[in-house]
């Protein structure tokens, strides 16, 4: 296939001189008939942080040891006294266990103290009531650990700094926030994520003068700077929040919308929708931050976890709705996560390991789901010109590879046989995002006889796919495993797309 394109022929007079541009015909290879993106697509780093799906956060601070969840700023820094050691590493290895692939954790929240020994203000970790507080420097052993375990990690800096009394200034911007994301991004160039509150202003110490402060968040934390400095150190970094890069999908409960674009309007961090725009001009894909606990952000004591059963309820509804999820795992007075909090969390990895074959540390890859496609006949009922997109490569467990429709089809069908009946309980879906998110409208349906076709889940919003959908075939998310549906085919009909249809993944469990 040759593509044709014509550059336009101008001449223009400027400042006493003529600049002309000529016509020319340029003709473009493309043998394999790659399919052209469908805009807008994102960025490499954008696609890194997808891949990373479920990872930690970990609020741990100043509030663990005064019970508050928003201090004020005026806090003694003495207040923040570690009863042991903190031990990042105890953080890591129970959330590795629960099938996270990173986290990201809490280095100063608002009340402005910060938990590494920073040259903006004395308002921090060296001033410690206890030596182990004194002693740890929380990004430093943070980065260490999770480089240990080959995890992803990422901190979390609050703009809003109700202790500085500088903020609602320039000089705060200039001399305190950027240079704190400097320091931070210092303690490792492979940092995935950088995570900015959307609290930005109020009342506050500020430095003893007190009083209200608000500042335009879209201008004032030079948006664009901020950026340049944090990709120059760490160019795979995601800035969330004030740097529109990812969004906040709207919601601190678990969930996202059924129909989930990862396309907004516009780059702004105060975009809260679930369910993202399909007509948006800017990659800007949804995170869901959530509480593992059932109390506060922070740690507070009688401490309680959710179940096992409830978070895999959430990471149905996140990432199985092309979503990340971030699931807060609050360290106690000890520096450490409660031993209910490990307990439920390796209850939730197994769930994961058992249910959707997920690579679990610690558990028997003999005990996983198996993925029921990779023994199934998959067959499409269109396969793109070009000899690269056959329907074989949905279950070939190459991410970089992926079955497609020629340029004018909207729709498909891909059927799925096996020798004999298997048990489903879940499909799982995937697009190359590289490309650009798709699908529009999907329906499910299974045979046991080879003849009589039911529809699956017809009450569940299958429309849209992206990085990642997970669909609980009895249409049920709190109560998805169930007994299944004894099927001897499956089949999925594509039926709307903004573009020609592609998927590099098909999953069955």
């Amino acid at each position: 296939m040759k593509i044709k394109t014509l550059l336009v022929g101008l001449t223009i007079p400027l400042a006493g001189f003529a600049q002309e541009f000529k016509v020319v015909e340029q003709s473009l290879s493309n043998p394999d008939n790659v399919p052209a993106p469908c805009h807008p697509v994102p960025h490499e780093r954008q696609i890194l942080w997808n891949e990373t799906e479920f990872y930690a956060f970990f609020h741990y601070g100043m509030n663990t040891f005064t019970g508050l969840e928003w201090g004020n700023g005026n806090e003694k820094e003495s207040i923040y006294a570690p009863k042991a050691m903190p031990n990042p590493e105890q953080w890591i290895t129970s959330v590795k266990a629960a099938g996270m692939r990173g986290g990201i954790a809490v280095v100063k929240h608002h009340d402005g103290f910060c938990l590494w020994p920073t040259s903006t203000t004395t308002h921090n970790m060296t001033k410690a009531g206890s030596e182990y507080g004194r002693q740890a420097n929380i990004p430093q052993l943070y980065a260490e650990a999770s480089r240990k375990h080959n995890m992803k990690y990422g901190f979390y800096i609050s703009p809003w700094d109700r202790n500085s009394a500088h903020y609602g200034k320039d000089t705060y911007v200039t001399e305190v926030f950027l240079k704190q994301c400097e320091e931070l991004a210092e303690y490792g160039d492979d940092q995935f994520e950088m995570w900015f509150d959307g609290a930005n202003g109020g009342d506050g110490y500020y430095g003893g003068e007190g009083g209200n402060r608000s500042v335009d968040a879209s201008i004032y934390y030079d948006t664009p700077n901020l950026r340049a400095r944090v990709h120059k150190i760490a160019p795979n970094c995601i800035l969330w929040g004030v740097g529109g890069e990812a969004r906040w999908i709207g919601n601190e409960s678990g969930y996202a919308g059924n129909t989930n674009w990862a396309m907004t309007d516009y780059m702004d961090e105060n975009v809260v929708r679930e369910e993202g725009d399909i007509d948006g001009w800017f990659w800007n894909p949804g995170e869901s931050d959530a509480k593992a606990t059932n109390n506060g952000w922070f740690w507070h004591q009688g401490e309680s976890m959710k179940s096992a059963a409830r978070l895999f309820q959430m990471y149905l509804e996140t990432v199985g709705r092309n979503a990340t999820l971030i699931l807060n795992c609050p360290p106690d007075q000890y520096g450490v996560l409660p031993t209910n909090t490990v307990n439920e969390l390796k209850n939730l990895g197994k769930m994961l390991h058992e249910r959707l074959g997920l690579e679990v540390h610690g558990l028997d890859e003999t005990t996983a789901a198996k993925d029921l496609a990779k023994t199934a006949t998959i067959e499409a009922s269109e396969t793109r010109t070009g000899g690269k997109y056959e329907a074989a490569n949905l279950n070939d467990g190459d991410k970089e590879t992926y079955w497609g429709t020629n340029d004018e089809s909207r729709s498909a069908t891909i059927t799925l046989t096996w020798d004999e009946a298997q048990t489903v309980r879940y499909l799982v879906l995937q697009e190359p995002i590289k490309l650009g998110q798709r699908i529009k409208d999907f329906k499910i349906e299974y045979t046991t006889d080879g003849e009589t076709w039911t529809e699956l889940c017809p009450s569940l919003e299958t429309t849209t796919v992206g990085y990642k959908r997970i669909i609980p075939l009895n249409g049920s998310t709190s109560e998805s495993y169930g007994k299944g549906y004894n099927a001897k085919q499956l089949r999925i009909t594509i039926l709307d797309s903004r573009a020609c249809p592609l998927l590099s993944n098909l999953s069955v469990y």
